[in-house]
């Protein structure tokens, strides 16, 4: 489904300056100084793969191993054949020309290889306010030119599968041709892309619209004219081609040609009417021009159509559709695609099968006839000659397990963009609504034997991103996704298994942790399509496993707030009115003194402390959400995306970003539980706040915001709380719009997540990174049955038994527990203590008890001593005493018995003076413990 934009009044008029902020030395408060600069970060993806539609994939036809896919809202890619991934290319589109994150169409120069060009816009209506482009690359995308057109282009509008729109002569390739949407007609180009003017002479820009009375913007513009096919034969080289062929959305007239290099055109005569042509290929080798069509421009709906063969020699124009008309086809044909070292082959996809599955069709003899991915000779068994693998993305499946004959993974949807590598035969590329899959093993289709098709989209991310939250515990990041729901990342570089799941939410709108309670999470969002299933999940084990809440009168979307403790949440949905619970929203009430639509966010610490934002006025609520009352109000923002969060460690540090340039602007924050909010000197504009991990020697976290300072938007980062910033990203990497939402790693200092429409989850860092803590989601924080459950890694403690990737092993530490370190023959037991976050005055740290002994210990009993006279304040998953500095640990009912080879991991708030020390010793049952 489309992901819709809801800031462009945020995004309007923005203007982006080149260049970087100077490094700035940052004091820490220790007489230390710390100095970043955008040279320091490196950035990449957190790995999901896919997650967006991809409309095409374009091979060039004289390099081999070169071909390129494009997004409708995520970029482009360029293939890179050794990594078997692919490379982004348009990274470098900025905030305030978001809209080139659509790319309408792509081509590759035949000619010259190293040429690459991107028609770009993502909407045709007011919704970018910016118009179209076409950028052009000499170096296969890694820099670029842009040459601004007089109209829009909808890389996300009805019929994006449609095409290609752009095309290079492959004769003369300073010729280019662009097919217009919204009645702009057919363009071309004399100089390479430079200069642009439209092809006066062409007769019919096409009248057809999806939905004329669509008063939302989106349906009511014509569709245009979709695609250019060249014949090269009837051209030399360095001399433009004379005769091509464009199709054009219009259900009479859907095919023009012209023989004397585009001065002059004509319909086609015979030509078949009543459906829009989506692709249009010749076949060069048998001068068969193939005309795959539907009733629908798609990339979703089509309940008919068909595929013509033009002999272009005799002009004789042949019905070959694989299915004849009637009950058995209800769907419309695109993916067209011809193999060039066999002529006479072809390929077309009934992109708009959804039930039981997409249909790819395959034809060797010139579409006399035809042999089908799969058929149903009896019901409801699907015989295939094809099987799926996607070990490498497994999400794939949904979590779905349906009735025959409907299967998970299924073989696509939204299948408009189908390529067979010119050069091999066996490759075959095609998008779906959420990944790339591909085979290179097709000519077994021809043996009826069976081809496996896997995910070939590595390197490809294209999920636009709503939320992100970062633990101090349990898995890195947790993320709220469109479309496909969000995941707890608990590696970074690695593939989740599966989105979240019990509820399947399509779209998760936001999402929270419980901050003195981290395994605590929730996420409200809106379904995709229709479903019955809540729209509110619940965690108690750090978003590995979920229920569904019961949303108060059908209420969906919206922000959601867990208290600091996890014993209340506070919900503003899109649909419904501000609403509070106690414990997992089986019952809701409705709050009082806050306006409908409130953005809401909870206090860290004080459980009973809520704060909302609505149209320039600060909500607060003391009672847990029951009830609000206004706080600060005046030059706050009164429009525009607000987003409203809380730091840990201080009751009542609360961070406002957001606003319009109509309204104000910028990034406030409020140091006495929201009586007033201060607005930070020095932006443009502001558009979300984080937390992470503060700098060595610093008394508070480190903030990032994406936003505009001193005229240049950027990622933004400060050591000194908020007193100075510093751009952590360059002109090269700025990924579009990137005012959804940003995270700090409260365990790793520098870390920074960044959230974007479409180009997935950006995670940055610098080679100096601090890490104060298990990157990957080991220790977790008790979860079930003896301490670790799903947010430990198993059921007797975390990784294994207590441990993970950064922390762990097998048994909670190293091979043996602890610091990896063998431990002294008396030692039962061993005790990894760590700050996960630290801030003036205060911090948060977790203890994992593991058991290297041989008997269990039952009702076990940790103590310590801290040097320095540190205090706990509060504590999860166990009990504590303390008398000065000796601190006594008792289990919680649950995770009283610690087994052999397991651990059990707690948490806790505490506070500090002077210094921070580490205990030295730890012991359970009067036995002294190996500390990792």
């Amino acid at each position: 489904m489309p992901r819709w934009k809801t800031v462009t009044s945020v995004l309007a008029g923005m203007a982006l300056t080149g260049g970087l902020l100077a490094t700035a030395s940052v004091a820490t408060g220790a007489e230390e100084t710390v100095a970043v600069s955008a040279e320091d970060y490196s950035w990449k993806n957190v790995r999901i793969d896919g997650g967006g539609f991809v409309p095409s994939i374009v091979f060039n036809r004289t390099e081999a191993d070169l071909a390129y896919a494009r997004t409708d809202i995520g970029g482009a890619y360029r293939w890179n054949e050794a990594g078997q991934e692919w490379i982004p290319l348009l990274d470098s589109v900025g905030w305030d020309n978001w809209g080139h994150s659509g790319v309408a169409s792509i081509a590759t120069d035949p000619v010259d290889p190293d040429r690459v060009y991107a028609a770009v816009g993502i909407y045709t209506n007011d919704w970018d306010p910016n118009n179209g482009a076409v950028m052009r690359s000499a170096d296969r995308g890694e820099t670029w030119q842009t040459t601004d057109l007089p109209f829009k282009l909808g890389g996300n509008m009805p019929g994006r599968g449609m095409g290609e729109r752009l095309a290079v002569d492959p004769n003369d390739n300073r010729v280019l041709y662009l097919a217009a949407p919204s009645g702009n007609g057919l363009w071309r180009s004399n100089d390479s892309g430079a200069g642009w003017s439209e092809v006066t002479s062409f007769p019919n820009p096409g009248d057809y619209v999806l939905n004329p009375d669509d008063s939302w913007g989106y349906e009511n513009d014509p569709i245009g004219v979709v695609w250019v096919t060249f014949d090269p034969a009837t051209g030399t080289p360095g001399s433009p081609t004379q005769t091509l062929y464009a199709g054009v959305a219009d259900l009479e007239n859907n095919v023009y040609r012209s023989t004397d290099g585009g001065e002059s055109w004509e319909r086609v005569p015979g030509q078949p009417t009543g459906y829009l042509p989506h692709k249009g290929v010749l076949d060069e080798e048998t001068g068969h021009l193939y005309l795959a069509t539907s009733d629908n421009p798609g990339p979703y709906a089509g309940g008919d159509g068909e595929v013509w063969r033009l002999d272009t020699a005799s002009g004789e124009w042949e019905d070959v559709s694989p299915v004849p008309a009637g009950d058995d086809r209800y769907f419309g044909f695109s993916g067209l695609t011809v193999d060039r070292q066999n002529p006479g082959t072809l390929m077309v996809t009934g992109y708009s099968s959804w039930w039981p599955d997409t249909q790819i069709f395959r034809s060797t003899d010139s579409g006399g006839s035809w042999t089908s991915a799969w058929d149903m000779s009896t019901y409801p068994q699907l015989n295939k000659r094809y099987a799926m693998d996607v070990s490498s993305v497994p999400w794939l499946t949904f979590g779905q397990n349906p009735q025959p004959p409907e299967e998970a993974p299924p073989l696509g949807w939204m299948t408009e963009g189908l390529e067979i590598d010119p050069h091999n035969p066996d490759r075959m590329m095609y998008g779906t609504g959420a990944t790339i899959y591909g085979t290179t093993q097709l000519t077994r289709w021809d043996r009826d034997e069976t081809f496996t098709v896997r995910p070939m989209v590595k390197g490809l991310e294209e999920t636009a991103v709503n939320d992100l939250a970062s633990p101090p515990s349990g898995a890195p990041l947790l993320s709220a996704l469109g479309d496909i729901g969000g995941f707890r990342h608990t590696d970074l570089d690695a593939v989740p298994d599966l989105m979240y799941q019990s509820p399947f939410i399509g779209s998760t709108t936001s999402l929270d942790f419980a901050e003195l309670r981290p395994e605590t999470v929730v996420r409200v969002g809106t379904h995709v399509g229709d479903s019955d299933a809540a729209t509110i999940g619940f965690s108690t084990d750090g978003g590995a496993n979920w229920f569904a809440g019961n949303p108060p009168d059908g209420a969906h979307g919206g922000t959601v707030a867990a208290a600091a403790d996890g014993a209340r949440f506070v919900w503003s949905p899109e649909n419904a009115a501000v609403h509070h619970t106690s414990g997992f929203g089986n019952s809701w009430t409705a709050s009082t003194g806050i306006p409908q639509g409130a953005a809401v966010a909870a206090d860290r610490v004080d459980p009973d402390l809520f704060y909302a934002f609505h149209e320039g006025t600060l909500y607060v609520s003391t009672d847990g959400g029951a009830s609000f009352t206004a706080g600060a109000s005046g030059g706050l923002p009164e429009e525009g995306n607000i987003r409203l969060a809380a730091a840990p460690g201080e009751r009542g540090d609360l961070w406002l970003a957001g606003g319009t340039e109509s309204s104000a602007y910028g990034l406030w924050r409020s140091t006495d539980a929201g009586s007033t909010l201060t607005a930070m000197p020095g932006f443009d504009a502001a558009d979300t706040i984080g937390f992470g991990r503060g700098a060595p020697g610093s008394d508070y976290h480190s903030l990032y915001t994406s936003a505009m300072i001193d005229g240049v938007r950027g990622i933004y980062r400060s050591d000194n709380t908020g007193e100075s910033w510093v751009r952590i990203n360059d002109d090269s990497r700025q990924w579009a719009w990137t005012g959804g939402a940003i995270a700090g790693d409260p365990r790793v200092h520098g870390r920074v997540y960044v959230g974007t429409n479409g180009r997935g989850i950006i995670v940055g860092e610098t080679a100096g990174s601090e890490d104060g803590g298990d990157d990957n989601g080991g220790g977790g924080n008790g979860g079930s049955d003896n301490g670790g459950g799903d947010n430990g890694g198993s059921d007797n403690g975390g990784g294994d038994n207590g441990g993970s990737d950064n922390g762990g092993g097998d048994n909670g530490g190293g091979d043996n527990g602890g610091n990896g370190e063998e431990p002294p023959g008396d030692a039962d037991c061993s005790v990894t203590y760590r700050v996960t976050n630290e801030w003036h005055g205060g911090f948060q740290g977790d203890v994992t008890v593991a058991n290297t002994g041989s008997a269990a210990l039952e009702n076990w009993e940790l103590r310590w001593s801290f040097p320095q006279g540190q205090q706990i304040g509060q504590i999860w998953n166990a009990e504590y005493t303390q008398a000065g500095s000796s601190v006594v640990i008792t289990p919680s009912s649950w995770n009283h018995r610690i087994a052999p080879g397991a651990s059990v991991t707690f948490g806790f708030i505490g506070t500090w003076s002077g210094s921070n020390t580490a205990p030295e010793s730890f012991s359970v049952d009067n036995s002294t413990c190996l500390t990792g």
